[in-house]
């Protein structure tokens, strides 16, 4: 069924249009909905699982999962949670393409002043620091309509009214996007391709490498076959670039792209949602 994927920042309202949503579905439609949330998983750890990559890993991970255990059932599915990461959406999207299922993204957007302010007012165990609300903004990848994995997207402000017609026709009575070689298993791919995806994978790792040595932390680093850049935001080993470029390589040999140019950008997006990186 369906997938709503809410992103935004934290007290900007995606609860809360998680809730008006599952509202107007029960108002205008019999279709159940499922809403998976990080509010459960973070409880009173939040500052600590977003100060440490493996813990906020983990999490992604863990609603990553249910969003696909749940895609099978007959219910409208809702993300709720921050969904910082374009790389992360990207996966997200593929899960949906693979099931063969449309889906909307959300983005709660307000400004800073006001969340930290709206954080101020919570409980003081339900509080977010605010290194915590700073480096989630400064991490903040937002969405973009011209990304096929992004489009339709229906950016909202606090106060805006939830355009329950509108999401549910993207939903409903849009064609889901067809499954391809991407989103599909595939038979293992050709000597040629492996040899071409170890090639630029290989590449990016050594740019990547070579800028850190550089001490290019904190600045943007071009990588070669994609417009899309890479902002290092601490000082990753390499050994752990290459077990992550491994993991990509072994995903990718049974999950072969329509085209090589399209390796690069992957696989910057496929780091952007591993490591600590924008």
């Amino acid at each position: 069924m369906p997938l709503v994927v809410l992103c935004g920042l934290p007290g900007s309202g995606k609860t809360k249009r998680a809730t008006e949503l599952v509202g107007a579905l029960r108002k205008s439609t019999e279709m159940p909905a499922s809403v998976v949330s990080d509010n459960t998983i973070l409880s009173v750890q939040k500052n600590d699982i977003y100060a440490a990559p493996a813990k906020e890993k983990n999490l992604r991970a863990s609603l990553k999962s249910d969003v696909q255990r749940l895609l099978s059932k007959d219910a409208l599915v809702i993300l709720d949670a921050a969904n910082y990461i374009k790389g992360y959406r990207y996966e997200i999207y593929c899960i949906c393409k693979s099931a063969k299922t449309t889906q909307c993204t959300i983005w709660c957007n307000a400004p800073l002043s006001d969340l930290k302010q709206w954080n101020e007012s919570r409980e003081q165990t339900e509080r977010y620091s605010e290194a915590t609300i700073d480096a989630l903004d400064m991490r903040f990848e937002p969405p973009d309509s011209q990304n096929r994995w992004e489009n339709p997207l229906f950016t909202l402000l606090p106060n805006d009214p939830l355009p329950v017609t509108e999401i549910l026709e993207a939903l409903l009575q849009k064609r889901a996007s067809p499954p391809n070689q991407s989103t599909q298993s595939q038979p293992l791919a050709t000597t040629n391709y492996l040899h071409e995806l170890d090639r630029i994978t290989q590449e990016i790792v050594s740019v990547i490498i070579s800028a850190q040595q550089k001490g290019s932390i904190g600045g943007k680093v071009i990588l070669p076959g994609t417009t899309e850049g890479l902002v290092l935001s601490k000082i990753t080993p390499p050994a752990e670039f290459t077990r992550l470029r491994r993991q990509f390589i072994s995903y990718s040999k049974t999950r072969p792209v329509e085209s090589l140019d399209r390796i690069p950008t992957l696989f910057v997006h496929y780091l952007k949602s591993t490591i600590k990186v924008r």
